[in-house]
């Protein structure tokens, strides 16, 4: 992890020595409507529908003939692991009637039935038997098999692509956090855990509150407060993407006594933003790993999927209190402070959806996740 916080160091310490933060240009304002209104909402999941998305961990599908299934956007997929080693999302849709071809969680099989009347198919999604064939007329199979949807594997992840724009590589929609991100080896990591919560706020809303810098130490002062410095922090430009940095109290306490060295990197905690919905935060022991999902009707509400990222290799009894400490941590600060929190910014917005809510010069990373996606909104929209 050195070479991901190359450079962040000395920064952080001129800024803790100084009392500064990295700073936007100006002050944004973003309108309240924006996190009530339906109409916003179905521009913005455009912007999802023309994005490379991450929709799986590639440790979910280890083996050939593993697979995960899950609703993204509104459509049931089937991920699967095929012989060849390579990762193929289709639409959990069988080309008879309709019904799912898989309905457990996860597993490894190698073919998948649809339990309405039997139609199978291979891992590569290819029609494989029809029962009573002979009853349906002439089946051209080389046209039934599943659909497939635009997928590609890369950092320990699945990216499944809704736009059918071809030849747009994960790459090129990364640009500059390409290399940043290869960096960090989630390939080389497991799920330790995963949560699932269905929350009762904008999903922006809880995008803002991972990548906020300046509310530790008010909402959070006996938790994470207590652990991170706050208003104190550096914001990396990638683009579409970013990565945030804050000091852990630790760092700041030894610059403020003189006694800090460089080996005290591992006291800056950053948080990778890759747009439009997912943060990654490395810790001493774990990746926390963010999913924030849009609902499809109702602005006032979005799901979360939060996993623990670990190497297996490292795991021991040690480390896995470590992590659980962590959960419980981030648990508490999550589900009994920020969502709180969060709702009733929603309740508020929803009963008054007019003005702007004001975004600081010293709130880049948050004022990135909104320029960004007004941006990638005019873009559809053009």
């Amino acid at each position: 992890m050195n070479s991901v916080r190359e450079g962040v160091y000395d920064r952080l310490v001129t800024h803790i020595q100084n009392g500064t933060t990295d700073q936007a240009e100006a002050v944004l304002n973003v309108p309240v409507s924006n996190f009530t209104s339906p109409e916003h909402l179905q521009r913005e999941l455009e912007v999802f529908r023309h994005q490379p998305l991450i929709v799986a961990m590639s440790s979910e599908l280890a083996e050939p003939g593993s697979f995960v299934t899950r609703d993204i956007l509104g459509a049931p997929l089937l991920i699967v692991r095929q012989k060849s080693g390579k990762v193929a999302v289709f639409r959990n849709m069988c080309r008879h009637r309709g019904g799912k071809v898989e309905l457990d969680e996860k597993g490894r099989k190698p073919f998948f039935v649809c339990s309405y009347h039997g139609w199978s198919f291979d891992g590569d999604g290819a029609l494989r038997g029809v029962p009573f064939e002979d009853h349906l007329g002439e089946v051209d199979r080389g046209c039934k098999s599943l659909f497939r949807i635009q997928s590609e594997e890369r950092h320990g992840m699945v990216w499944a692509d809704f736009s059918g724009q071809e030849g747009r590589s994960v790459a090129d929609f990364l640009g500059a956090a390409d290399g940043k991100l290869a960096a960090y080896d989630v390939d080389q990591t497991t799920i330790y855990m995963e949560k699932h919560i269905d929350a009762a706020m904008n999903w922006k809303l809880v995008v803002d509150g991972a990548i906020d810098v300046l509310h530790p130490q008010f909402l959070h002062p006996r938790g994470v407060g207590k652990l991170i410095e706050t208003n104190a922090s550096l914001w990396e430009d990638f683009g579409r993407h970013g990565r945030s940095w804050s000091a852990y109290k630790k760092l700041s306490d030894k610059v403020r006594a003189g006694t800090h060295t460089p080996e005290d990197g591992r006291y800056c905690s950053g948080n990778f933003v890759i747009f439009p919905n997912v943060c990654m935060i490395p810790t001493p022991t774990h990746y926390e790993f963010w999913n924030v999902w849009p609902d499809l009707k109702d602005p006032g509400k979005c799901h979360v999927h939060i996993r623990f990222l670990i190497d297996p290799e490292l795991l021991d009894e040690k480390r896995a209190g470590q992590i659980d400490k962590s959960w419980a941590i981030l648990q508490q600060a999550a589900t009994e402070e920020d969502f709180p929190m969060e709702e009733t910014i929603q309740a508020n917005a929803n009963a008054y959806p007019v003005g702007d809510f004001l975004y600081g010069r010293s709130e880049a990373p948050c004022q990135h996740l909104h320029r960004q996606l007004a941006r990638a909104m005019a873009e559809v929209a053009a």
